[in-house]
């Protein structure tokens, strides 16, 4: 039977430290949950950036995007997305190679993307008709009685019954329950690993982020309602994107520790520059260089202590918003309903972060699957013809362009997407075009989806 000392009561004090999603969300489902349990314990949110900030003081160092069966979630749970949250409605993803483009529409009108901004954009970008993702979500955690204390929380430690946090400034307090949400980029994890042996903090790899000011107009123009993914043999490049938003565009490429080595190879590319108006590569507004998370911490979780979003457990590359959702609302209601012990996150948190953790395992397989295909230009013409040939038809059955959809996306686990790939009629109509998009034709022009700039 569990000890009182680990059951919230009336009067408990939560510390948030980190106001991304991921802690916004648990202040807000946290504080739902204790209201219908009729608990009255006091949530602070321990955040040292603005979101309605621009430039790096209220940058979450993020590409934003977000699907719209996650926006449909979390509208479920009371959490509407304002028209002024999202940047530009995502209709369709163009894929980018040496052996051609297509574009591929949404196959579900709740698979849709939008792109958002994390922070409130870019320094210098206008202040009409925007409004931050995070600064959103921390609102409606304020609105549902959270405080939020603006200083950075530099220590935790761990008393006889409560945790100690400790900020730059001195200013210490102690709490029944802390829950880390500050991301992979915050030393809080390094000092608790440092501290304790039987804690490690997820594995990590740095990435690269910048904005282009294009102006709306030339957005439209040469970007359109949609994303521009490249799959170019470079190695150590997992994925890389141009994210239209505003009057802005968005440049993400995740990857094995991006350099400027790998980084001049990207923009060098003529794939790259002919998506940019007269092939020129413009200087970017701003620039960052985050760390993500590969693997999830182990455990994410301690006796009054629980590790959620980055911090915890997210999924590789992609969806990062709907992880953040899953692991606060799980987080959440174990704190609430069943307590704040190790053994109760054990039974109730830890199996969420297991299945994203396995479901990690096979989207890593997936991308060294990706890995190859970037490597082999015939099986770039197959994966191009097969994709090209389901969007000239709208009734086929869009094998190929729901598993790309979805991989791009994150609308899918990375098991469904691979299990999709089994399908022995999936097999044989990629054998099929590897074959047909890499039959010698001389003069010939190529046939139909063969290989070449196809707009759906």
């Amino acid at each position: 039977m569990k000890q009182d000392a680990y059951e919230l009561q009336d009067g408990s004090k939560i510390a948030v430290v980190g106001a991304g999603p991921a802690g916004s969300m648990f202040s807000y489902f946290f504080s739902s949950m204790a209201e219908t349990l009729g608990l009255d314990a006091h949530v602070d949110i321990y955040e040292p950036r603005s979101f309605c900030q621009r430039g790096p003081a209220g940058c979450n160092h993020c590409g934003g995007i977000v699907s719209e069966s996650l926006v449909q979630r979390l509208a479920t749970e009371g959490i509407r997305l304002p028209d002024d949250v999202v940047q530009r409605g995502i209709a369709s993803y163009t894929l980018h190679m040496d052996v051609g483009d297509v574009e591929i529409a949404t196959p579900l009108a709740e698979k849709r993307i939008a792109a958002i901004y994390r922070g409130n954009g870019p320094k210098e970008s206008e202040r009409l008709d925007t409004h931050s993702f995070d600064g959103y979500l921390l609102e409606l955690a304020q609105e549902k009685g959270a405080a939020v204390i603006p200083k950075l929380v530099t220590d935790l430690q761990r008393g006889d019954d409560h945790m100690s946090l400790s900020c730059a400034d001195n200013w210490k307090a102690d709490y029944d329950l802390v829950v880390l949400a500050s991301g992979v980029n915050s030393r809080l994890a390094e000092m608790l690993e440092s501290t304790a042996p039987e804690f490690s903090r997820p594995a990590r790899t740095k990435t690269f982020i910048c904005e282009f000011k294009l102006g709306r107009d030339v957005i439209q123009e040469t970007f359109g309602p949609s994303m521009h993914v490249f799959l170019l043999d470079i190695p150590r490049l997992e994925f890389a994107a141009l994210i239209p938003k505003g009057d802005y565009v968005t440049l993400c490429l995740l990857g094995d520790d991006i350099d400027e080595e790998l980084m001049e190879r990207f923009f060098a590319s003529p794939e790259v520059r002919e998506r940019f108006p007269d092939k020129v590569i413009p200087p970017h507004a701003c620039h960052c260089y985050p760390r993500i998370n590969l693997s999830a911490a182990r455990p994410a979780y301690a006796d009054r202590l629980v590790m959620i979003g980055d911090s915890g457990a997210t999924r590789l590359f992609k969806d990062g918003i709907g992880a953040a959702y899953r692991t606060a609302k799980a987080a959440a209601k174990t704190a609430v309903f069943h307590g704040i012990d190790a053994d109760s996150f054990r039974k109730h948190y830890a199996p969420l972060c297991n299945k994203i953790s396995n479901d990690n395992k096979v989207g890593k397989f997936v991308f060294s699957v990706a890995s190859l295909v970037q490597k082999a230009k015939f099986a770039r013409r197959g994966v191009l013809r097969m994709t090209v040939n389901e969007q000239l038809d709208a009734n086929s059955a869009q094998r190929m362009s729901t598993v790309l959809w979805d991989l791009f996306s994150g609308s899918a686990s990375y098991t469904d997407v691979f299990l999709r790939t089994l399908d022995p009629r999936y097999i044989g109509s990629l054998v099929g075009n590897l074959v047909a998009g890499n039959i010698v034709r001389g003069d010939k022009p190529p046939a139909n989806g063969e290989s070449g700039h196809v707009q759906h």
